[in-house]
C-alpha cells in the first residue's frame, strides 16, 4: 500500500472505535466532573512525547481515552465563558467534512461545499432578521470583527493601496464594555488602539447614544474621521444589548460605518427578535454559531450589507487563482470577499444540524437558556448572602458573595476569587468571572442546550458549599 493509505475496512474499524468512544463520553457526560482532576505535570507526562519515527498503527487511538479524561466536560452545568456544548449531529458533519477535505476557496474548488456555505449564510441572515445580507463563515467572532472593521476602514479611510500614512486620521467608537477582540482588530487594521474611543454606558451597561453623538461631533471638529461605531448585541460580561436603532440612526446621520458585535447575543434574535430592534440597520455584523447555535468549534460568521464594499476591501487575486468562468455561480470565489484563501468546510456541520433539527428546535433551546438565566437570577436574589450585579438581558448572570456586612470591596473581591477557585476545583458547576465597576463577579453564562432546571438549581448550593470550604480554610 501507499504511505498513509488505509483500506476502507480499516477506516471503518478505526472510525467505529472513535464513534464508540464518543458515544460513551456522551452517555456519561452528566456524571463527569466539569474540570478534570489533572495537573500541568500530568498532561505533560501523557501528551508531551517525542515525535514517533515509526507509527503505532491502531494503537495510536488508545490515547484518546486519556485525551477525553483530561478534557473539560461541557455538561449541563457548564456555565463558563460563552460557549455552546457542541451538538452531536454537527459533530458528525465535522467528520464528513474532514473526510471530504474540501477547500472553500471558490465554487470550482468545491461545488457542493461553496453552495452549502452560501446557503447557510443566507439562512443565518434570515434567522436574525437581516434578509439580503451577504457574508462568509469564519473561525469565530474575532475574525468576523476584524473583517467587519477592515471593511469600515476601507470604506471611510481607504488604505489598501497606499497605506494609512496617506489617509486622514480616523477613529472607532465602542462602549466601555467592548470585547477584547475589537481593540485587537483596531490595532491590526493599522489604526492603533489610541484611536479607539470608549463610550460610557448606563446603569444597565448599555452604550449611551448621546455620549456617542458628542464624541463624533468633537472628533469631526478636530478634523478626525469617524470610521466606525461598534455596537454590542450582547456584551461578554453581562449580555447587555446596546440601543441598536438609536446608534444606527446616529451612524447614518454622521456617515459612520455601523458594525455590530453579535458574537455572543445576536443569534438570540431567533427567539426574541424584539430585543434586537435596529439590528438589520447595521453595515456589518458578527455572529458565532458555535455559541448560541451550539455548534462544535469553530464556526463564526460575518454578515454585511454591501457586497461591492467587501470585494473592494478583500479582492486581490494572483494570476494562478483567476476565475475562468463568468457564470454567477460557477465563477464565485469566497477569497474575493474574505481575508482567507484556504478555508475549511465549516458549513457542513451547521447545514446538517439545521436540516436535522429545524430552526424551531434551536429557537426552543434558546428560549430555555433565557428562562434558565432568569431562574438563576431569581435564586441569587432570594439568597441573603449573595448579591445580583447585573440586569439579566440575555443569559449572563453576574453576582457575588457579600462575605460580611462591613467587608470592604477589596476583601469581597479576594473572597469571591477564592470561592470561584474552590467551586471549579469541586467540579460540579463551572462558572467564569467578570469585573463590574471594580467588583469581582461570579458569572454564569447559559448557552447550553443540555441544561436542566436541576442544573441551574445546583448553582447557589454549590456556591454556598464552596464558601463554607473557603471560610474553613481561612479559620485553620
Amino acid at each position: 500500500m501507499r504511505p498513509l493509505e488505509l483500506s476502507a475496512d480499516e477506516f471503518r474499524r478505526l472510525a467505529g472505535e472513535v464513534v464508540d468512544l464518543s458515544a460513551q463520553y456522551l452517555s456519561n457526560l452528566d456524571a463527569r466532573p466539569i474540570h478534570p482532576a489533572t495537573t500541568g505535570a500530568e498532561t505533560e507526562r501523557l501528551f508531551s512525547e517525542d515525535l514517533p519515527e515509526r507509527g503505532l498503527g491502531a494503537g495510536a487511538l488508545a490515547a484518546l481515552a486519556d485525551v477525553s479524561a483530561h478534557s473539560r466536560a461541557q455538561n449541563g452545568r457548564f456555565f463558563g465563558y460563552v460557549q455552546g456544548p457542541g451538538e452531536p449531529v454537527a459533530a458528525l458533519g465535522d467528520l464528513a467534512a474532514s473526510v471530504l477535505n474540501q477547500n472553500m476557496t471558490a465554487w470550482r474548488s468545491s461545488p457542493s461545499g461553496v453552495t452549502i456555505e452560501r446557503t447557510v449564510v443566507r439562512w443565518l441572515a434570515q434567522a436574525v432578521g437581516c434578509q439580503g445580507f451577504f457574508g462568509t463563515l469564519t473561525g469565530g467572532g474575532s475574525a468576523a470583527n476584524l473583517m467587519g472593521l477592515t471593511m469600515a476602514r476601507e470604506a471611510k479611510t481607504p488604505a489598501n493601496e497606499r497605506g494609512l500614512r496617506n489617509a486622514p486620521p480616523g477613529v472607532v467608537y465602542a462602549s466601555e464594555q467592548v470585547h477584547m477582540a475589537v481593540p485587537k482588530a483596531v490595532a491590526m487594521i493599522g489604526m492603533g488602539r489610541e484611536n479607539l474611543r470608549t463610550i460610557p454606558c448606563d446603569e444597565s451597561y448599555r452604550m449611551i447614544p448621546s455620549k456617542l453623538e458628542e464624541a463624533i461631533q468633537q472628533d469631526k471638529a478636530r478634523g478626525v474621521v469617524p470610521v466606525a461605531v461598534v455596537a454590542s448585541a450582547g456584551t461578554v460580561n453581562t449580555g447587555a444589548i446596546d440601543p441598536l436603532r438609536e446608534i444606527a440612526e446616529i451612524a447614518r446621520a454622521e456617515g459612520v460605518w455601523m458594525h455590530v458585535d453579535g458574537a455572543y447575543g445576536a443569534l438570540a434574535a431567533i427567539a426574541v427578535p424584539e430585543k434586537f430592534d435596529g439590528l438589520a440597520m447595521a453595515d456589518s455584523l458578527s455572529l458565532d454559531p458555535h455559541k448560541w447555535m451550539y455548534q462544535p468549534l469553530d464556526c463564526g460568521c460575518l454578515l454585511y450589507r454591501d457586497l461591492e464594499m467587501a470585494r473592494q476591501t478583500f479582492k486581490y487575486t494572483g494570476d494562478y487563482a483567476k476565475q475562468l468562468s463568468s457564470d454567477p455561480v460557477e465563477g464565485f470565489a469566497f477569497f474575493e470577499e474574505s481575508i482567507e484563501l484556504s478555508r475549511r468546510f465549516r458549513a457542513l456541520k451547521l447545514w446538517l444540524s439545521l436540516r436535522y433539527h429545524g430552526l424551531e428546535s434551536f429557537r426552543a433551546a434558546i428560549v430555555r437558556d433565557l428562562a434558565h438565566a432568569r431562574r438563576l437570577a431569581a435564586a441569587v436574589s432570594q439568597c441573603p448572602a449573595l448579591e445580583l450585579l447585573n440586569p439579566v438581558e440575555l443569559s449572563a448572570v453576574c453576582f457575588r458573595h457579600l462575605m460580611k456586612k462591613d467587608a470592604s470591596e477589596e476583601e469581597r473581591n479576594r473572597f469571591n476569587t477564592a470561592i470561584l477557585k474552590r467551586l471549579i476545583a469541586r467540579g460540579r458547576v463551572y462558572l467564569s468571572n467578570a469585573s463590574l465597576k471594580g467588583k469581582f463577579c461570579l458569572r454564569a453564562c447559559i448557552v447550553n442546550h443540555l441544561t436542566e432546571d436541576s442544573d441551574v438549581d445546583a448553582v447557589v448550593p454549590e456556591i454556598l458549599a464552596a464558601t463554607r470550604e473557603v471560610s474553613g480554610l481561612r479559620t485553620m
